[in-house]
């Protein structure tokens, strides 16, 4: 970090000896001769950014174009860099992976009092969530914590529920602040077996737009009779898999064989099913093989009204992806493009970036077309490998999944002029 102020100091100090006002303080509010844009924008914290425009005349190859910031909350505009036209007039600079952290605004100022409009880089805070289990029963309380990038001391992280079918209603379950390195805790317990999908929020402040951490899926259980259990071989399968539900029939201490066992099963949408009987083991025992296309919740009865406790079964989404290119250059982009199984027409789907942080974040999102597909155009900032996949939030019928990772190798710079 300190390399990298010395090095900004000497090219500020170049800058200065050139003619270049360092300062500004009024942001120009319209282009005079002098176009800019930035891509991506908005973007998440440590994303590379290119910013690029034209000068606009004849006689325009081979000027020289400064480019200034400001680093929110700061009043006051600073000159950080400076380039070239091409032979059209074009130029571009790049601000690298790991530098633009916070929100800021750019402007360009050319020869003979050419200037751009000033535009406004909006950034997202990075917001990582971790839990000690996945699995859990009623009332008893699950920790999670995470940590906000950029550094943000003592402020509002909220915990929230994916509450509808569409993927797109979070409700805050729970809240606390960051301690002075960023980081934080809290807690929740739930009085209500299901599968939860849970997120972290950063409330937005002046540095930083809102940031949402990727979703966890928790499994809360209801507490097993012991006389009649039941449980599943895996809490979460894949759309398409088999699960095994077993269990006891146990009277005192005593195995119960030869009793016919009834598994039932009811899907989001309230609906029971019988789904098959059985009778026991020589030790008690029974199991039922299930192959469900959303969540549901299972039971087993037995004669004289005798019941399991019910138990969760969640269905995952099956997310594939496919990328238009393996490569790309700085200033393009590439289109991805895949299908969600089972069908979710309607339902929220967003693209997620492999942040500094080591986590994933959402960088554009689109709702999932009636063929069950989706498409998104993502464009490059930097150079470098780019890690993208898509993710859909899990809810009442099915748990959330994503897709398998994609690698795209970007390089070069675009001829954006």
């Amino acid at each position: 970090m300190r390399t990298r102020f010395i090095v900004l100091a000497a090219v500020l100090g170049v800058l200065a000896a050139l003619g270049a006002p360092v300062l500004a303080s009024a942001a120009p509010q319209h282009n005079r001769g002098l176009t800019i844009s930035a891509a991506p924008n908005p973007i998440i914290a440590g994303e590379g950014v290119v910013i690029y425009g034209q000068l606009q005349g004849a006689g325009n190859a081979g000027k020289t174009i400064y480019l200034y910031h400001r680093v929110a909350p700061a009043a006051r505009f600073t000159l950080i860099g400076h380039t070239a036209t091409n032979n059209s007039g074009g130029y571009e600079f790049t601000r690298q992976e790991g530098v633009v952290m916070t929100n800021r605004s750019w402007f360009v100022r050319g020869p003979n009092s050419t200037h751009s409009d000033t535009i406004h880089e909006q950034v997202a805070a990075l917001v990582s969530l971790q839990s000690g289990t996945s699995n859990t029963v009623t009332g008893h309380r699950v920790v999670f914590s995470g940590r906000v990038t950029p550094r943000h001391a003592f402020e509002r992280v909220l915990l929230q529920q994916q509450r509808s079918a569409n993927g797109d209603v979070w409700r805050t379950i729970a809240s606390t602040f960051t301690n002075r390195n960023s980081h934080f805790s809290l807690s929740h317990a739930w009085a209500r077996r299901g599968d939860d999908t849970v997120r972290a929020l950063f409330v937005a402040d002046r540095r930083n737009t809102a940031g949402g951490s990727d979703s966890l899926t928790i499994i809360v259980h209801q507490r097993e009779k012991p006389a009649f259990t039941l449980s599943t071989s895996d809490p979460v399968i894949a759309e398409g898999q088999s699960a095994t539900l077993s269990g006891t029939l146990d009277k005192a201490g005593t195995a119960e064989p030869g009793v016919q066992v009834t598994l039932y099963g009811r899907n989001p949408n309230g609906k029971v099913q019988k789904i098959g009987s059985t009778p026991t083991g020589t030790n008690g025992s029974y199991s039922f093989t299930v192959t469900p296309t959303y969540n549901t919740v299972y039971w087993a009865r037995a004669p004289k009204g005798r019941e399991s406790a019910p138990v969760n079964q969640g269905v995952r989404d099956v997310v594939m992806i496919n990328p238009s290119s393996g490569s790309g250059q700085v200033g393009g982009t590439v289109t991805l493009s895949g299908t969600i199984s089972p069908s979710k027409p309607g339902h929220v789907i967003f693209l997620q970036r492999l942040g500094d942080d080591g986590a994933w974040h959402d960088v554009a999102h689109t709702t999932v077309s009636s063929g069950s597909t989706y498409s998104f155009i993502y464009q490059f900032g930097q150079a470098g490998t780019t890690k993208l996949r898509a993710r859909i939030f899990g809810g009442p019928w099915n748990v959330g999944a994503v897709s398998q990772t994609v690698t795209i190798d970007v390089s070069g710079v675009a001829p954006l002029g």
